[in-house]
């Protein structure tokens, strides 16, 4: 084993880790990919964080679309979505996905983010949409999702949970933190009356500002 992939699958262990400690993700829920060359590394099924290590870590290939893999585990059974972002997305090098609870409170109500805070920016866009409904592990759900996350880095998946790419590792980790942190302002505000919403020139000021003082680049 390359030790570039030795240290990319023990960032994606340690990214698991994460999802479980920042609260965005219960039990063997949530998984977490990575592109590594002309593959890509993605955590295995139904296995506790705790007890993951960079050899159970799956691999499948980003040039066939069957569930080809190799390792000791079978993939995550939601690696349709992870390998169609990872193949259509050549600026994408990492994703992660879990079950945040105001994320996924929105998500079961079907609820977009709309711009109500300046940071929704960092999405991409001035929303985070919610993708449609479909069986976990489905093709159709992994279409739905890339419609969702066309010109995006985020979006909620109905009555499921959460989605967030990055360059890396750490970006993407970093998205999914923020994500959860603005569904949980605006889940919070629609409680007292809902909120005020930005304009669009207002979010085009922001993604303006970000470019200027690299927040694309903060982890």
């Amino acid at each position: 084993m390359k030790d570039t992939e030795t240290t990319l699958r023990q960032s994606l262990v340690d990214a698991c880790q994460s999802l479980a400690k920042l609260g965005l993700t219960q039990g063997t829920s949530g998984n977490v990919s990575v592109r590594s060359g002309d593959s890509m590394l993605i955590s295995p099924s139904a296995t506790p964080y705790e007890d993951l290590t960079p050899e159970l870590i799956a691999e499948m290939p980003l040039d066939r679309n069957d569930g080809t893999w190799s390792g000791p585990l079978k993939p995550s059974t939601e690696w349709r979505f992870h390998l169609d972002m990872l193949q259509s997305r050549p600026d994408v090098n990492a994703v992660v996905h879990g079950h945040p609870t105001y994320c996924t409170a929105l998500a079961i109500a079907r609820k977009s983010i709309p711009r109500c805070h300046y940071m929704i920016a960092a999405f991409g866009g001035d929303d985070v949409r919610c993708a449609g409904y479909a069986r976990f592990g489905s093709e159709e759900l992994s279409t739905l999702v890339k419609e969702a996350m066309k010109d995006r880095t985020a979006c909620l998946m109905a009555n499921h949970g959460a989605l967030a790419l990055g360059a890396d590792l750490p970006k993407a980790l970093w998205r999914a933190v923020e994500l959860e942190a603005i569904a949980q302002q605006y889940y919070l505000s629609l409680s007292i009356g809902g909120p005020v919403l930005l304009s669009e020139q207002d979010i085009a000021e922001t993604h303006e500002a970000f470019g200027g003082y690299g927040l694309q680049d903060q982890k």
